[in-house]
């Protein structure tokens, strides 16, 4: 089994994190290769951002599928190009964000996200919205630190550490779920120092489209999901 992990950002040293995070929690006879869009944001923190890695998403669904890939992941928590790429795929197509609060759902009564900036979190309650799990998310709360600072702060693990604490706290919540790809490699650390589940959304979703490919499963083509016809494009 083959499952390719996107991130739809285009910095090579958080796309090697997230693949041996990814690489870690899947069984025996899988293989994960992660990889980024040739072009496109250097990290995702805007609607525009989000917008203008769409393309490179679909393309690394387009060559996914010349290569005879079995499921994808896109590894960036505002999912963005997910309904696009479930259009394309022939496997199962899972995004961080919705699998991680599904599966946070799955572990107490209710969960807090942890992000990077203030700006992404009515995205974030759009999402939880969206997938049927806004009365389990109790709370996002920002930690003000950019997505490619997560990896060259040096206090960016105190800082998501606090932020967990205070989420927490603050929200009455059961469960963590970090808000970013960047934040994967924390996973273990803050579960430990918090005592509470901590969801890690890479790890979430490989596992996840890891057991719908054993299962058999896709993504119903039978009527939103079917292949998109096929028409010209005007280039200016």
């Amino acid at each position: 089994m083959e499952i390719r992990v996107i991130n739809p950002n285009t910095t090579l040293s958080m796309t090697a994190t997230i693949g041996e995070c990814a690489r870690a929690v899947v069984g025996p006879g899988v293989t994960v290769e992660a990889v980024s869009p040739e072009t496109g944001p250097v990290s995702i923190e805007s609607h525009v951002d989000d917008a203008m890695a769409v393309p490179g998403v679909l393309a690394e669904v387009a060559r996914g599928e010349s290569e005879g890939v079995d499921g994808y992941v896109l590894a960036c928590f505002g999912d963005p190009g997910l309904l696009a790429a479930r259009e394309l795929a022939s496997g199962p197509v899972v995004g961080i964000a919705e699998a991680a609060m599904r599966t946070a759902a799955y572990l107490g009564r209710g969960f807090s996200v942890v992000t990077t900036l203030a700006r992404t979190i009515g995205h974030t309650e759009d999402l939880a919205l969206e997938y049927g799990l806004e009365r389990h998310c109790r709370g996002v709360h920002a930690t003000g630190i950019p997505v490619v600072e997560l990896e060259t702060d040096p206090q960016a693990y105190a800082t998501v550490l606090e932020a967990s604490r205070q989420a927490l706290d603050d929200d009455g919540s059961d469960v963590v779920v970090l808000g970013c790809a960047g934040m994967a490699d924390l996973c273990a650390r803050l579960q430990s120092d918090l005592g509470v589940p901590v969801v890690d959304g890479v790890a979430a979703a490989v596992t996840q489209v890891e057991a719908l490919v054993r299962l058999g499963l896709s993504t119903s083509q039978r009527l939103e999901f079917a292949a998109p016809p096929a028409k010209g494009l005007v280039v200016g």
